[in-house]
């Protein structure tokens, strides 16, 4: 357990990356395993799996096939089913722009084109560099907030395309 413990804050400090797929097999089986409900689902595999390191990786995929006694094509069908699950290891710092109702309605679209313009970007998904992914988000639930973004789950409300630009431009340079 102390090896998988160490080999998480690893990950979480390199991005979760590594080239090492037995190390990344070896915690996908641990966190798998360890789930603290009585029925283990592909769901909440896939749930799990994604919340300790912040993806999906193909390794998952298998081990979630074999634990769960289910083909890989079955945890696919659950996986590309919710459009949430990541693929990819993210950028260091992740935004999430709010674009629902209340947001769009109070400048959503301004604060998306400020934000990716400032990061050099087309569309949400990470910046070159790795260091940002950009989600757009149906609902950061801080409506009274609107609009809003968040950092690494972190809700900033009252954004303006100015207050956007600077918050990223000051969190590039930490």
């Amino acid at each position: 357990m102390f090896i998988l413990v160490n080999l998480y804050r690893f990950l979480k400090k390199n991005n979760s990356k590594t080239t090492n797929k037995v190390s990344i097999r070896a915690l996908v089986k641990d966190t798998i395993s360890s789930q603290d409900q009585k029925t283990v689902t592909v769901l909440s595999s896939l749930l799990s799996i994604e919340k300790k390191i912040q993806y999906i990786p193909d390794e998952a995929i298998e081990e979630i096939a074999e634990y769960c006694n289910v083909s890989i094509n079955d945890v696919w069908s659950v996986a590309s089913f919710y459009t949430n699950f990541r693929f990819t290891p993210p950028g260091e710092k992740i935004l999430d722009i709010c674009w629902g109702p209340t947001c769009h309605l109070l400048g959503s679209q301004k604060i998306i084109k400020s934000a990716i313009d400032q990061l050099g970007i087309s569309e949400e998904g990470e910046t070159t560099d790795k260091k940002f992914t950009v989600r757009y988000n149906t609902c950061l639930g801080a409506c009274a907030q609107g609009p809003c973004v968040s950092i690494n789950h972190k809700v900033i409300g009252f954004i303006t395309p100015d207050k956007i630009k600077k918050l990223l431009l000051d969190l590039s340079n930490n």
